[in-house]
């Protein structure tokens, strides 16, 4: 089943769940904000994005400057911040089996259904 993290407050991520609806496939919503995802769920969205942890943090978010922004720091910690800050995933992102993409522009969707 497809799955999408979600966050209603993202215009990106409205536009991404609308795209989805449309395509009138079933798909799961989390509401990543509430519902953190685990370590271990961030390493099969990664795998699944193909992408380093590095590149699913949204480096303007106030918390990533305040904290993050100019150390060097780890996949490992990474990981770590986006399980204790989700705030810093990047946003829509929609999974289907082992694939997966940022719906950013929502037409990246396509690729997946």
């Amino acid at each position: 089943m497809i799955k999408i993290y979600h966050n209603p407050r993202c215009r990106k991520s409205r536009e991404g769940l609308e795209y989805l609806e449309k395509s009138g496939i079933p798909f799961e919503k989390v509401l990543y904000l509430k519902d953190n995802p685990s370590k271990d769920e961030l390493r099969q969205i990664l795998n699944a994005l193909g992408m380093k942890p590095i590149q699913l943090i949204r480096k303007n978010e106030a918390i990533w400057k305040e904290k993050f922004k100019g150390k060097t720091i780890t996949d490992q910690a990474l990981i770590e911040a986006m399980t204790a800050f989700p705030k810093l995933i990047e946003r829509p992102i929609i999974i289907n089996g082992d694939r997966a993409v940022i719906g950013r522009p929502a037409a990246q969707i396509k690729e997946l259904l």
